[in-house]
């Protein structure tokens, strides 16, 4: 259980009551100096004026010291008690503490110098013994406060340095991960435009170089080659656009808003998608249909991408694996997810041998668990079937969902 926590207003006034109560119960049993011959009327003033004191120890330091001096000095001939007594070291501790370090100088000589001079006058006017049990109380009352307010304000500071340089170390290190994250996605960025684009960049050019051949040699548009060479010019200048807007994203290192050119595709293009996959796989006796249900709204922009991106992995394994036949693409819009259902004529054991095969389930699955969805795949009834479930909003940290 967590014990309250009193703020340094309620602690005073604490310290100003226990001081006071505790005085007040001396007072009542006659447990000062001179009981005998002082009436318990002069010892309560002192009390009063220490225990308000207490209230501005914090505040007010200078004050409360020198005011809690002469409070002390004259409570002394007064009567003594206790309770004014160990309120004032407690005013001498806090001045320490909360004053300045002049102050704490200030009072380590005047210290000092009561002692010594508290001292002198006991072992002139008295014997050795007295005088040294003097010095002792002198030194526990004047001197010891002090001493204690000095070593735990240097422990204070010493911390707060400590914990400044602990701050400052951790703000570096946050900026350097930021910068080797911003150099990371630069070299990626880099590699991304120099090897990846300028091969899709050559397939560009030399699918428009063979359309141009092609149309000089007549050829009718509804021509196989023609068509072929069109899906790969059409497939190679998406891929363009597509590693831009990668390029794009990894260059926006924070900060700023994203060039509007970059935003993330998402699910609107799915026609789009479906379309360019009919003109690709009509050759091979693959038809594409599309089934939604349920109400889109609004979906998170991570969601969308990872979906698009799932829908748009599934059709191209599609063209490169699947046999003749119709392939269903289901997206279902449920209140707290969003469900992916892609089936495919299922040709057992082709394509295990392309480069990169399996590459893309790894990275279907991965979109899915990044966003705490489920996604699963494999044949089914001689179909080749995928199933991607993603939540509709994002988690945060505290545990509230957000579109």
């Amino acid at each position: 259980m967590r014990r309250p926590t009193l703020t340094p207003r309620q602690e005073d006034r604490a310290i100003a009551l226990g001081g006071l109560l505790g005085g007040l119960l001396l007072l009542a049993f006659k447990v000062y100096d001179h009981s005998e011959g002082v009436p318990r009327w002069m010892v309560l003033p002192p009390l009063l004026i220490t225990a308000g004191l207490e209230l501005f120890r914090r505040t007010r330091p200078i004050l409360t010291v020198a005011l809690g001096g002469v409070v002390f000095a004259v409570s002394i001939f007064t009567g003594a008690l206790i309770a004014t007594t160990i309120m004032y070291t407690d005013l001498l501790y806090a001045s320490v503490l909360y004053g300045s370090a002049r102050m704490s100088r200030v009072l380590h000589l005047s210290g000092a110098g009561s002692v010594v001079v508290l001292g002198s006058l006991s072992f002139l006017y008295s014997d050795a013994p007295t005088a040294l049990a003097v010095v002792v109380v002198t030194v526990l009352i004047f001197l010891g406060p002090v001493w204690t307010g000095d070593l735990v304000r240097k422990h204070r500071e010493e911390a707060e340095t400590q914990r400044l340089r602990a701050e400052q170390t951790a703000l570096l290190s946050e900026m350097d991960r930021r910068e080797a994250v911003v150099a990371e996605r630069a070299r990626m960025a880099r590699e991304l435009h120099d090897v990846v684009a300028n091969h899709l960049s050559a397939i560009a050019i030399h699918a428009t170089g063979a359309q141009s051949a092609a149309r000089r040699q007549r050829r009718p548009e509804d021509d196989p080659l023609v068509e072929v060479l069109r899906v790969i010019r059409e497939n190679s200048v998406q891929g363009l656009a597509e590693m831009r807007r990668m390029i794009g994203l990894l260059r926006d290192s924070g900060g700023g808003e994203a060039d509007e050119s970059y935003a993330a595709p998402d699910l609107d293009a799915v026609d789009a998608l479906l379309a360019k996959a009919r003109a690709a796989g009509q050759d091979v006796g693959l038809d594409f249909e599309l089934e939604q249900s349920g109400e889109r709204g609004t979906l998170a922009v991570p969601v969308g991408l990872a979906a698009y991106r799932i829908v748009q992995e599934s059709l191209t394994n599609t063209l490169k694996h699947a046999g003749p036949g119709t392939v269903r693409v289901r997206l279902e819009y449920l209140p707290q997810e969003l469900r992916i259902a892609v089936d495919s004529p299922y040709r057992s054991g082709a394509g295990q041998a392309l480069p990169g095969a399996r590459a893309g389930m790894v990275g279907m699955r991965e979109r899915a668990g990044l966003l705490g969805g489920d996604f699963e795949a494999g044949p089914h009834g001689g179909l080749w079937s995928v199933r991607a479930v993603l939540p509709r909003a994002l988690v945060t940290e505290e545990g509230e969902g957000r579109a």
